[in-house]
């Protein structure tokens, strides 16, 4: 079987920037594991910046995924009954309440940051505290939850199945929880990879946001690359994928796991 130049060409070029955006992220990891970066490999490994980084920033990389588990937790809450009312309703205030929603991620996060700050800065406990970031958090990844929950939505016939259980004489809650939510677990699924890959790597819109007590791992890593030894922001790095790779790689499996489960 004789392979085409065209898809010769395409496997080089995809090898080529996936080498491209891994290298980066592979010495970041030698850096932080060499005992004097300046001088190599050659200089020995150690785990002891890894060691040092943990003492210096563990509340940081902790608070980070508390923040993200617990946008997740809201914008399940919000986003899929949101979007199955978006969808149930229709019609331009459908669509306008979706373009409203929509609307902090087409502002900057240092925007919509300090929108949250002139209008909420005056809370003392509740601006110093990691739940103002949270809300925040929830602005931005709200949509992606709800453009998930709707684009599954759309590809259903759910009002055959939502009359069909009314029907039968399912209230209105028993009809989401027990045939609509499980026919949008992909969606669900989608939505919340998203939202906690955003929420955990979201820089911009936590450092307007956040305070010394308050710092998160984006903002953590930001303060180690710029005060610290090239080493140690490094071997932060190397936390960060060790915390979070894990995390994500769990939440993607879960998701195709969810996939290939036969609907109810």
């Amino acid at each position: 079987m004789t392979i085409r130049w065209t898809t010769l060409v395409g496997g080089c070029l995809t090898a080529l920037i996936v080498a491209f955006l891994v290298t980066p992220a592979i010495m970041s990891i030698v850096a932080g594991l060499s005992v004097n970066y300046a001088k190599g490999l050659s200089s020995g490994l150690t785990l002891n910046w890894v060691i040092q980084v943990w003492a210096l920033y563990s509340d940081t990389i902790l608070r980070s995924i508390l923040v993200a588990l617990a946008t997740l937790a809201l914008t399940l809450l919000i986003g899929v009954p949101g979007a199955y009312a978006l969808v149930r309703q229709g019609g331009r205030l459908a669509v306008l309440v979706e373009e409203l929603i929509t609307l902090p991620v087409a502002i900057p996060g240092l925007a919509l940051a300090l929108a949250l700050i002139i209008t909420y800065g005056g809370f003392g406990a509740f601006r110093g505290s990691s739940l103002f970031i949270v809300v925040g958090h929830v602005l931005f990844t709200l949509p992606f939850m709800v453009r998930a929950v709707m684009a599954v939505l759309g590809t259903i016939d759910w009002k055959t199945l939502d009359e069909g259980a009314a029907s039968l004489g399912a209230s209105s809650w028993r009809r989401f929880f027990d045939v609509i939510l499980p026919n949008v677990r992909p969606g669900v699924m989608a939505g919340a990879l998203t939202v906690v890959t955003l929420s955990i790597g979201e820089f911009n819109l936590t450092w307007m946001m956040h305070t010394p007590l308050t710092k998160t791992l984006p903002v953590g890593l930001a303060d180690a690359y710029a005060s610290m030894r090239l080493e140690i922001a490094s071997a932060y790095t190397l936390t960060f994928f060790i915390m979070i790779v894990p995390l994500l790689i769990g939440m993607q499996m879960a998701a195709d796991f969810t996939e290939k489960r036969p609907k109810p």
